[in-house]
């Protein structure tokens, strides 16, 4: 994904209090537009506004969180983080592990009581697919027979093999036997898009009044900029186990105001200031979940000096990853000493990260060595100026002056920090504007190939500008590959070539760090990024 992971802290105290003031007001005005005194109502935060409810084109984090309690696919992850039958019932598998038939459940509706249909899903899959909608999350459909074709110009709707053979029944055949295939298709990519709505409104997700909802919450206000309101969903068809009556998420980006928030009462959860971790972890008050992801920033391979890997490598090895997690971000993270994060397990029970081991660590004396070989191979006298740009939020801040003061003291290179807007931002690093940038990762799926498929050559998450045509022969090979063991084997060398050619510099694998109301209980935080309230309840 891809996606984006903004942690944002502290601003003047003036600004924090007015968005108390301002957050505290939505609140009320949520409760006078809906909620009922004694009702179950939950307080979030967003941190900020999701991009976009349209399904395929919400792809990051901002906008799963409300995705994934508006909308529900095929299957959904459970409890224990594994998929299990959600708007299918159950389905058939080919004997060859190549074809499953989805058997919808009669009773699936949509908000405004239309049934879910599997042409629901065709319509919306195919959309996914289709070059004109320009979803980044496109790539995921890939293992559809006929959807990469569809998705590059080389072939057309009519040869993915996705079909609704009646109103209940959904038939995909995919290209080889996919292990995470059940796990991917949870990703609210794969959501279904009410086709009779969607054709007679196009933009029936970008409003409150017109978004029809087929998961456990339905989207009653969204006042844009500001915050957006999810009440219980009464045409869910598991809604008798949905405890909370309505949702309220606020969009405030600043961590330091959330946690006064919490403190207030005005939030049931909160993140963890950096300048408050030390203590609060001592007070055991921190709850500490596992996240597949990662911080890291992408060097520009098409931009001076980055097009050269021993310069890559050097600006790598100068970076202290334990020193940014213990003395900058303060929250238990893992320093990222490669890309695929720990989580994932081998056909041998062992994780797949102790198994690859560590491919990139801190040594600023080969980073020197490296630099200066670097500089030899290009001819440079002088290195060519360097930028480091980042999204603006007081962490990325943070880090960003950390990486600057490493690259300074360990190599004598002067980096200059700019930044800019998260949308400004993202724009402008998938058409490879920057030189040096950071970036994150949330798994969209339960396996390592997701994190590893990102840098295939031209795909949409790279955002480099690197290219080996063995590691996408590997990577094409991992994808096709039955036996479970070889597949494992083909993606640790994928990643060796990776760290060989050094296209990113890893900073910290992810995890979930909050604090929460007592009187919450059954929010599921899924590793790969979704919050889950199906199941929540408040007291």
């Amino acid at each position: 994904m891809k996606k984006v992971f903004s942690l944002c802290v502290m601003v003047m105290l003036v600004f924090a209090l007015a968005a108390c003031t301002a957050t505290s007001d939505q609140a009320n005005d949520s409760e006078k537009s809906g909620g009922k005194k004694g009702s179950k109502v939950l307080y979030l935060n967003n941190g900020q506004e999701p991009t976009s409810l349209d399904p395929p084109i919400g792809f990051d984090s901002v906008s799963w969180n409300a995705l994934n309690n508006l909308m529900e696919g095929m299957t959904r992850l459970g409890k224990d983080h594994n998929p299990e039958a959600a708007t299918a019932k159950d389905w058939d598998v080919s004997e060859d592990g190549t074809k499953y038939t989805f058997h919808i459940r009669d009773n699936a509706k949509w908000s405004n009581g239309d049934p879910v249909t599997a042409g629901d899903f065709e319509f919306a899959w195919k959309r996914l697919l289709d070059p004109k909608t320009a979803s980044s999350a496109a790539f995921l459909g890939y293992f559809i027979k006929g959807g990469e074709e569809f998705n590059t110009g080389k072939g057309t709707a009519d040869n993915v093999q996705v079909k609704a053979t009646d109103d209940k029944t959904l038939e995909v055949t995919l290209t080889s036997p996919q292990a995470y295939f059940l796990s991917v298709i949870a990703n609210p990519a794969f959501f279904p898009i009410n086709q009779k709505v969607a054709e007679k409104n196009p933009k029936w997700y970008a409003e409150a009044d017109t978004f029809v909802a087929n998961g456990p919450f339905k989207l009653t206000e969204w006042k844009h900029d500001s915050n957006f309101v999810m009440k219980k969903n009464d045409q869910y068809w598991d809604a008798k186990n949905v405890k909370l009556d309505q949702v309220n998420w606020a969009e405030v980006s600043d961590t330091t105001t959330e946690y006064q928030l919490f403190q207030t009462g005005e939030l049931d959860t909160s993140g963890v200031p950096s300048d408050l971790s030390d203590k609060l972890f001592k007070d055991g008050e921190v709850k500490v979940d596992d996240q597949a992801g990662e911080y890291f920033y992408r060097f520009n391979v098409n931009m001076e000096p980055f097009q050269n890997a021993n310069i890559r490598k050097a600006f790598a090895m100068a970076v202290d990853q334990q020193k940014i997690v213990d003395y900058v971000t303060k929250r238990k993270q893992k320093p990222a000493t490669a890309f695929v994060s720990p989580g994932f397990n081998e056909p041998s029970g062992d994780d797949f990260r102790k198994t690859g081991g560590d491919l990139v660590k801190f040594d600023n004396k080969e980073a020197k060595s490296l630099l200066e070989k670097g500089m030899k191979e290009e001819g440079y006298s002088k290195l060519p100026a360097v930028t480091l740009t980042y999204s603006t939020s007081e962490d990325h801040k943070k880090i960003a002056e950390a990486m600057q003061d490493m690259l300074k003291e360990n190599l004598g290179v002067d980096v200059k920090l700019a930044n800019m807007e998260w949308n400004v931002f993202q724009d402008e690093q998938k058409k490879l504007k920057f030189q040096f940038s950071r970036s994150s990762f949330l798994a969209d799926y339960a396996d390592p190939i997701n994190f590893l498929e990102n840098f295939q050559t031209g795909h949409s998450m790279n955002r480099t500008g690197w290219s080996n045509p063995k590691y996408d022969e590997l990577i094409k090979q991992a994808k096709s590959e039955a036996d479970e063991e070889k597949r494992f084997k083909i993606m640790h060398e994928a990643e060796q070539i990776l760290f060989d050619d050094m296209p990113i510099l890893p900073i910290h694998f992810y995890n979930q760090v909050y604090l929460q109301n007592k009187d919450v209980t059954g929010i599921v935080r899924h590793p790969v990024g979704y919050l889950e309230l199906k199941w929540a309840d408040k007291k």
